[in-house]
């Protein structure tokens, strides 16, 4: 089968503009050009764009999506199954997202009680899903399973007022950081101040702490681009790197 960009267009559901911005940037080349100089799609086009569009649906960047098709041991099948995996878990999300919700508009109306631990868990399940997405390979490698399984548990128990806390941790050090990076000075206040709040951060995170720990840490966050791009978006292109140079420094 061949069809035309107006009709891949209409099968997709995405625009003929958005069709030839991919054509242009090379993330989805046509199969031709016809004599009349219209782009010509085959089964084959129509296949990868199913694809892209699976990876769109999970927020992935175009950059990323494009990178991943073309690696040369790019395995459709397999990919699929990863979609199938990655949509289960937001399905999970959701599901816990609206359990969340049902039980708050039955505690309004009085039907229930509620605690307040169970007012926050599905917002936690939520950040424990897109977390295991985003990085749950990687720290089950470097950590272990029964590890990455106590922190979760721990995540999942925290209080209230503690993951307040937690979230102020890290609004602080992300303020001390900004300033570490325009001074360039790892041994100012303002640096040891982004130690003690990711230090604090830590502790609420993982179940245990030690200084090998924090500092491999650290050093996960400059080894891997989303790691690293998690700071560098709040802070700064080298917020990543001034971090781990500041961990490295006090975790004595």
């Amino acid at each position: 089968m061949e069809y035309t960009i107006k009709k891949v267009a209409e099968l997709s559901g995405i625009s003929t503009r958005t069709l030839r911005y991919y054509d242009e940037i090379e993330l989805l080349k046509p199969a031709r050009i016809n004599s009349s100089g219209y782009r010509i799609y085959g089964t084959k086009e129509v296949d990868k764009l199913q694809h892209i569009l699976f990876y769109r649906s999970l927020d992935m960047k175009l950059e990323e999506i494009q990178k991943l098709l073309n690696t040369p041991n790019y395995d459709p099948q397999h990919a699929l199954q990863d979609h199938y995996q990655q949509l289960m878990a937001k399905r999970r999300q959701l599901d816990h997202l609206i359990l969340t919700v049902e039980k708050t508009l039955r505690y309004q109306k009085g039907e229930l009680t509620m605690t307040d631990k169970e007012k926050f868990v599905g917002f936690k399940k939520e950040t424990l899903q897109k977390n295991e997405q985003a990085y749950g390979k990687e720290i089950r490698e470097k950590y272990g399973e029964e590890t990455v399984a106590a922190s979760n548990q721990k995540w999942l128990n925290l209080s209230e007022e503690d993951f307040n806390r937690m979230k102020t941790a890290e609004k602080e050090l992300i303020e001390a950081l900004k300033v570490v990076i325009n001074t360039k000075d790892l041994h100012s206040q303002e640096a040891e101040t982004v130690f003690l709040k990711h230090k604090e951060w830590l502790h609420y995170a993982s179940p245990t702490y030690s200084t090998e720990m924090h500092r491999g840490l650290g050093q996960l966050y400059i080894a891997d681009e989303r790691f690293a791009a998690y700071y560098n978006e709040r802070a700064g292109a080298s917020a990543a790197q001034t971090l781990n140079n500041i961990i490295q420094q006090f975790a004595k």
